[in-house]
């Protein structure tokens, strides 16, 4: 008789060398294998498979990858994307065990969601832990996003699914009776008012923590912009020590552990162009809740071609965002203002810079939108702060711009954050003329930032678009109209092309 060896958990498990591979994957943990690999052969892993890589007390939850045979990748191998190189924080040749990644209990809610059944508070926490934890494939997110698109949020689940993304992040508090905050919608090329409605309040003596988001559907974030001006990838410690300092910051808020979900939504809804009120709402206010404000002031930009497009859309937005805030007891004051076009005359990262610094500044042709409008939403906060009477904050903020406190007050949170830059400019700019003379009629908001990203924003810098013109300007045949600005001339190329074929991104009227 033959004695039979009994299996070791070695044996049950066997180990496989990582191998870091260099891939980018866009946040998506990835690894490959080889499709003859004793693993994939006794584990039955295929193709898109989920999986779990682990080693000692780490892991992380990927997509599985295969190839045929080559010289890519050993028997005992397995190369990971550098996002799950990354999570995993190994070594190279370090033994890592893959396996069958475990059942994800809270996509049931999701197929639930799909289905036309509403979701409970207990649901979403389940959904947004899942997430944050990295077990959600961009499958599962689209999916999970899309069934809160078709069946739109209702203010019970946008309330529940703020909380969930509350609680899995960490929360800031401040020694102070009013914190304040600040947020625009969106759907505006160029209005990036925030860096100067910081200034403005955090020199007057209030604090406003404010973290903002990279580009979602737009050729610009506000931290895409302020990159261009100071480093944003402040960490928790650094964002806390620039607010004690200097009363306020502008940070990414993909760098800190505040509401970390959000960043994972915004990602895929970038993919997928989509932007629903629901998560809208929780996305907003997720964030300034995290950030322990206890006053928001958020711009809803109402126009033809901006995300929201009338003012009984804007009402009800402001109502919900109202009703839904209160619940974690913080105060939204919500103000409509004109997204008929532009604001400033940059669109895109470096752009936009200048012309926050153009304001800053008090340099001659600063656009005077831009003063205005966020002189209106720091006057807001002025008043909710109570330096300044009902009434009079904006005359407070105009005051605060044209004095130099608001500029003095820019340079040190700049220099607080890690040291001002000088914003890039591209080596390729490309006038669209006008193809007769006449009046500027209409500005296609959702066209400009289509142009302006095809150009490469936001993630070369220096590229988009200048706008030269204003509605109701008039204009002679062969003006420039606005001015393509691209860092390679492929991307000018491409941008170009775009405009030949769309229509009319500024209409003229003889």
């Amino acid at each position: 008789m033959i004695p039979v060896q009994e299996p070791t958990d070695a044996d049950a498990q066997p180990t496989l060398r990582a191998k870091r591979l260099g891939l980018h994957t866009q946040h998506q943990a990835v690894v490959i294998m080889r499709t003859d690999c004793h693993v994939c052969r006794s584990e039955g892993l295929a193709a898109r498979s989920q999986v779990l890589v682990s080693t000692g007390n780490r892991e992380v939850q990927a997509t599985l990858f295969q190839i045929e045979g080559g010289e890519l990748i050993a028997l005992d191998e397995v190369a990971l994307s550098e996002t799950a190189w990354t999570i995993l924080g190994v070594a190279d040749g370090e033994a890592v065990k893959v396996t069958h990644a475990p059942t994800i209990e809270s996509l049931a809610s999701v197929r639930r969601r799909i289905y036309g059944n509403r979701l409970d508070a207990s649901a979403f926490a389940a959904i947004v832990k899942d997430v944050v934890a990295g077990r959600y494939t961009d499958v599962h997110l689209a999916a999970f996003l899309t069934a809160s698109a078709a069946l739109p949020l209702d203010e019970e689940e946008t309330a529940d699914l703020t909380g969930a993304m509350v609680e899995v992040g960490d929360r800031m508090r401040w020694d102070a009776p009013v914190v304040v905050d600040k947020h625009c919608i969106g759907g505006l090329p160029g209005n990036r008012t925030t860096p100067i409605v910081v200034a403005i309040v955090a020199s007057h003596g209030l604090i406003i923590p404010k973290t903002s988001s990279r580009a979602i559907t737009s050729p610009a974030g506000t931290a895409d912009t302020m990159e261009t001006l100071a480093p944003v990838d402040l960490d928790i410690a650094t964002l806390r020590r620039v607010v004690e300092a200097e009363g306020g910051c502008i940070a990414w808020g993909g760098a800190v552990h505040l509401s970390p979900a959000d960043d994972i939504f915004l990602r895929v809804e970038r993919e997928l162009d989509v932007d629903t009120e629901g998560q809208l709402i929780a996305s907003v206010l997720s964030k300034k809740i995290s950030a322990g404000a206890t006053h928001v002031v958020i711009d809803i930009p109402v126009g033809a071609t901006a995300k929201v497009r009338s003012e009984e859309v804007a009402g009800h937005l402001a109502e919900r965002i109202g009703a839904v805030a209160a619940r974690f007891g913080l105060t939204a004051t919500c103000l409509q203002t004109d997204g008929s076009q532009p604001v400033g005359r940059g669109i895109g990262p470096a752009l936009e810079a200048f012309d926050v610094l153009a304001v800053l500044q008090n340099a001659n042709g600063a656009p005077d939108d831009l003063r205005r409008r966020a002189a209106t939403l720091a006057g807001a906060a002025l008043e909710i702060g109570g330096k300044a009477r009902i009434g009079e904050g904006t005359r407070l903020a105009l005051e605060t711009l044209a004095e130099g406190l608001a500029w003095k007050k820019f340079e040190a949170i700049c220099e607080a954050q890690g040291g001002m830059r000088t914003p890039p400019t591209a080596p390729n700019v490309h006038p669209l003329v006008a193809p007769h003379a006449g009046r500027i009629v209409y500005i296609d908001n959702r066209k400009l930032a289509r142009l302006a990203k095809l150009a490469g924003a936001p993630e070369a810098k220096a590229a988009g678009i200048r706008i030269d013109v204003r509605l109701g300007q008039e204009i002679d045949k062969g003006q420039p109209m606005l001015h393509v600005h691209a860092e390679t001339r492929g991307e000018l190329a491409y941008a170009l092309e775009y405009a030949a074929r769309s229509g009319d991104i500024v209409k003229v009227e003889p």
